[in-house]
């Protein structure tokens, strides 16, 4: 039977696939980013061996993850910052909750983090009345209009630049006529009071630094160091798997993450934090703590196959490559993490049954493994996820007949030649509905290949 999840992605994308305005807001907005990725390429003399390194550095960090992380935990305590092991959100959850209360916290401010998503914290600091404000301007544009981020990396990537000025004019009271640098502006006057009002600052990591006990942001817009500057505790919610052995990898990683990620060769803010303010410091937070959250992460670890995908960055260049992403976008999806990736990733964090579906939605043009910055065979990925669902027994006894009528025919020539176009034509695209539903009908020819060839065979003789 088909989960809800889906149920509602087959309907969400069969909406957006025929939606050309929204497909032309999100191609115009991907080809400015295929405009500037060739930029950032060209600062590498060797950019294929640079990749291989990085997988290599990688898969150094995941095959050793549990010495790398009690390094890291053993280094950040000497400096006062406290580590928390979270096996699943509700830990995560239910251990930010308690900080806000010993806090008497009313307010955080949250700077751009696609774990904070996954584990829906917004949501959760509203229900026990705690204000949280994303302070990206993506970030900011999506919470204003109610909605989760469409993309890794740019959450706002599907709107045009009218649409923020009808957004700031309806929630703001702003002119409509206002430019992006002045809507800008407009939210970086509105952030500015949050930062210093808020008892709590929240923030993501892009690595985690386990040989000095740090971890290291990367960002455009300096929201994430104000939200550690001024806030008098700093929490830190990472997945495991963002670890690196060295800081002395960042200067293979931040320039790979910044070309695959935004075309930049550096983004404009690279920051090491490694504890709580020190004695004889004038700035940073009294108090750091740390998440290292799990959330089914060993469980994709453990699989042998699957843990490649724990490689993974977040650059978001395999969704602006997807085929399947750039005419469906990133809300159809309904998971944290969309495009290849997301795929990928999904049924095995939040279980095979529900997500399998999305190992379906894809192509398998492989322009997703050929734009990875670390080399992760993500569409080779995608279909171990369709092997091990077949083998967990996830197959409905409508694709177990189909697969099995299909094979028999296959391993009979005489069915094969026997069956004429007229009748493959009538089971491709009428008895197996979910082909012509989705694409142009097919047209068998009228003899096989193997046909063909005994003709040309009598014919010389």
């Amino acid at each position: 039977m088909q989960s809800i999840y889906a149920s509602s992605f087959d309907a969400k994308s069969s909406v957006k696939a025929v939606d050309l305005e929204h497909r032309r807001k999100l191609n115009f907005n991907i080809s400015k980013y295929n405009a500037v990725v060739p930029k950032g390429k060209a600062q590498f003399p060797d950019l294929n061996r640079v990749r291989e390194l990085a997988k290599n550095k990688k898969w150094e960090a995941i095959e050793h993850l549990d010495l790398y992380l009690t390094q890291f935990e053993d280094q950040i305590t000497k400096r006062g910052a406290k580590v928390f092991w979270a096996e699943d959100s509700e830990q995560a959850l239910n251990f930010i909750g308690d900080l806000c209360k010993e806090k008497q916290c009313k307010s955080v401010v949250k700077s751009k983090s696609m774990v904070t998503e996954e584990i829906h914290l917004n949501d959760y600091l509203t229900s026990i009345g705690v204000e949280s404000v994303e302070t990206d301007l993506g970030e900011y544009i999506q919470q204003m209009d109610g909605e989760a981020p469409y993309h890794i990396v740019t959450p706002a990537m599907h709107k045009s630049k009218e649409d923020v000025a009808q957004l700031f004019n309806k929630h703001l009271g702003t002119d409509i006529s206002l430019t992006p640098e002045q809507l800008t502006l407009v939210a970086r006057k509105n952030l500015r009071d949050k930062y210093v009002q808020a008892e709590i600052g929240i923030t993501g990591a892009n690595f985690i630094l386990s040989d000095i006990g740090g971890i290291a942001l990367t960002e455009n817009e300096g929201n994430a160091r104000l939200s550690v500057a001024w806030p008098k505790t700093h929490v830190v919610i990472v997945g495991i798997e963002k670890t690196i052995p060295s800081m002395n990898d960042l200067g293979l990683f931040w320039p790979l993450l910044a070309t695959y990620g935004t075309g930049q060769q550096i983004t404009v803010y690279n920051s090491i934090i490694t504890g709580p303010r020190q004695p004889g410091e004038v700035d940073g937070p009294e108090e750091m703590y740390v998440i290292l959250l799990d959330n089914g992460r060993t469980d994709l670890l453990s699989n042998a196959k699957a843990r490649e995908a724990l490689y993974c960055i977040r650059c978001g260049a395999c969704l602006n490559a997807c085929p399947v992403y750039k005419n469906i976008g990133g809300h159809a999806y309904d998971t944290t993490y969309s495009g290849p990736i997301g795929s990928v990733i999904t049924p095995h964090l939040r279980g095979m049954h529900d997500y399998k579906h999305l190992s379906y939605a894809s192509s398998l043009c492989g322009n997703c493994t050929d734009v990875c910055p670390v080399k992760i065979n993500i569409h080779e990925l995608l279909l171990e996820n369709r092997r091990e669902s077949v083998v967990a027994g996830e197959s409905d006894f409508a694709e177990k007949f189909a697969w099995k009528m299909w094979k028999n025919a296959s391993l009979s020539r005489m069915m094969m030649n026997q069956g004429n176009a007229t009748i493959k034509n009538w089971v491709i695209n009428k008895m197996f509905k979910g082909w012509s539903n989705q694409r142009a009908p097919l047209e068998f020819p009228k003899k096989t290949f193997n046909q063909l060839w005994n003709e040309s065979k009598k014919r010389k003789i």
